[in-house]
């Protein structure tokens, strides 16, 4: 799916959900994440830099085009800018014959005069000059611009995959939270029927009060942890709902169960396939096409450049009498740096080595791309054992837990042991909730890190 056709289903969803669709109290991993994708500022901001690329694309198009300028000046000199006389006298008057000029008999007196010009003036100016080769900097320039286009949109589909990253790991702890108290509340209801069988127990002098303050001690424990793990809780849901655009809702319930069904190889893919689909490896191959280009541009400012154009002018001189002038002309320009490739053979050598680097670049986060593939199949794998591990030891506490409460009654366990057999109950089932929180976010990285998407 295209980012296009993504934005367009973000917009259709926003427009045929009601207001009020989300301002309720039960929120499913995919409702979390549409509105995380809807309201994240981040997003947006990612959004608007990849508009402003295509911005820039647009206006290095135009540079295939003539290049129009007209300038218009006007001035008025305290002299006139040209200024001077012809002195008078006799001037030989001319009978047709070239040959009697020198032999002239008669003459005609001429006074003088004196001639000023341009003492004040406009000309405008119109030119039109289509370049025909740059060095290949035209062309360059825009190849360099589609791919800031490119580059801008691989980065908003970087930022959207982290945002659906966090708001799914932040959903899971939210979700493991919940599980546990639940936990805790069992846990609690359990403790108050043994606070009543003791208590009837010490009223009737079977037993004595120090069975009573074991029980109490408990409770005060269970309270402890209660306050904490809400206070917890209530932190949590301010970030998730801080992560998702949402106003803080103390009532915010998820509706998703931690399904752990499905085995770790259902999700495995070859690292070399994924690798083409990392938006990050797309990013890196983006990094040393860039620097290639840059290359491209940098010995382009240092090769000969031609243009053809045509140039017009009116010149008016803003005195009565005078006659204006238009005139016209085309023209070829060749421009040749010779001094220029002194300094410049040193900027392009530089450029080169800058490229060396980014391919070096290219390569070791290859490898560390990889790696990261790697460590996140290996997470994979160790929270799926241990959720067996966990399941395992939780099925040996619940039945510890029986065998105790059938042996307190029967009188041969000690309150203590049955107390204890309880606390491990509820401290293995929350370790088991914790398992299966950090399979499910194991899973997302894993999906995440090898180019795709996370699904239940």
């Amino acid at each position: 799916m295209t980012n296009t056709l993504k934005n367009i289903t973000l917009l259709l969803l926003a427009f045929f959900v009601s207001p009020g669709a989300f301002a309720q109290n039960n929120l499913t991993l995919e409702q979390s994440k549409t509105l995380a994708l809807k309201n994240n500022k981040v997003l947006q901001n990612s959004l608007l830099e990849m508009e402003a690329a295509q911005q820039v694309k647009k206006n290095a198009f135009t540079n295939y085009f003539p290049k129009v300028s007209a300038n218009v000046i006007s001035f008025y000199a305290i002299d006139p800018l040209i200024e001077f006389n012809v002195p008078g006298g006799n001037l030989p008057v001319y009978d047709g014959n070239p040959a009697n000029l020198p032999t002239a008999t008669q003459f005609a007196y001429f006074p003088g005069m004196g001639l000023s010009m341009f003492q004040r003036s406009a000309i405008g100016v119109l030119n039109i000059a289509q370049p025909i080769y740059a060095g290949g900097k035209i062309n360059t320039g825009n190849k360099l611009a589609a791919l800031n286009v490119d580059v801008k949109e691989k980065q908003q589909q970087l930022t959207e995959n982290e945002i659906l990253l966090k708001t799914e790991q932040q959903y899971w702890q939210l979700i493991s939270l919940q599980e546990k108290q639940r936990t805790l509340e069992k846990y609690e209801l359990l403790l108050r029927d043994i606070r009543k069988q003791v208590d009837d127990a010490f009223k009737a002098g079977l037993i004595i009060k120090n069975d009573v303050l074991k029980v109490q001690i408990k409770q005060s424990e269970l309270e402890a942890n209660k306050s904490k793990l809400l206070n917890g809780k209530k932190l949590a849901t301010m970030q998730f709902c801080q992560t998702i655009g949402i106003p803080y809702d103390s009532t915010l319930l998820l509706q998703e169960v931690i399904d752990v069904g499905q085995n770790p190889i259902e999700y495995y893919t070859d690292n070399q396939t994924a690798m083409n689909n990392r938006t990050e490896y797309q990013l890196l191959e983006k990094s040393v096409e860039a620097a290639q280009l840059q290359t491209k541009m940098k010995t382009g400012d240092y090769t000969p450049t031609l243009a053809v154009g045509l140039a017009g002018y009116h010149m008016n001189m803003l005195e009565s009498g005078v006659k204006n002038t238009t005139n016209g002309l085309a023209y070829v320009s060749v421009s040749i740096p010779i001094s220029d490739w002194w300094g410049g053979s040193y900027s392009i050598k530089e450029q080169n080595i800058k490229q060396r680097i980014a391919e070096n670049s290219f390569e070791e986060n290859k490898g560390l791309l990889n790696l990261q593939m790697e460590k996140a199949w290996t997470d994979v794998n160790e929270a799926w054992k241990q959720i067996a591990i966990m399941q395992e030891t939780t099925t040996q506490a619940e039945e510890n837990l029986m065998v105790s409460q059938t042996g307190y009654q029967s009188g041969v366990v000690t309150l203590s042991d049955l107390l204890e057999a309880q606390a491990l109950v509820q401290e293995t089932t929350d370790k088991l909730s914790d398992a299966k929180m950090n399979y499910r976010i194991a899973i997302t990285s894993y999906l995440q890190v090898t180019g795709r998407h996370s699904h239940k």
